[in-house]
């Protein structure tokens, strides 16, 4: 029997959910889905510039799962700016901070999304 997956801890869902080329009248049946702990891997390594070591901290996670869950989401991130797909992003196994750690367990996070010098 397989090891349970561990949830990975995640500050905020994105405020968009679909991205894709605008110069095509059609969408596509099967878009490419990013879920959203990967989407917090980029937002946190790419996006607030965190090593891998900080991000992992951040998502309660190894640092060994947070290199392989980014490393998916830029094969993602660039078969969808390379082919022209459309890039949903969903599901995923992520608990969403509650409230108190929101404002004081994600503080990096919380200063980022609302321009205040939080402490």
């Amino acid at each position: 029997m397989p090891r349970p997956r561990k949830w990975r801890k995640v500050c905020g869902l994105p405020q968009n959910d679909l991205f894709g080329p605008l110069n095509t009248h059609t969408y596509e049946s099967d878009p490419i889905i990013m879920t959203v702990d990967e989407y917090e891997t980029i937002r946190l390594i790419d996006g607030e510039g965190m090593m891998q070591e900080e991000c992992a901290e951040k998502m309660n996670v190894a640092r060994t799962t947070v290199q392989r869950i980014y490393n998916e989401a830029r094969k993602k991130l660039a078969e969808s700016l390379v082919n022209g797909k459309m890039l949903k992003i969903e599901g995923g196994d992520y608990k969403l901070c509650d409230q108190n750690q929101q404002l004081y367990g994600c503080i990096r996070c919380y200063r980022h999304r609302h321009g205040k010098d939080f402490e």
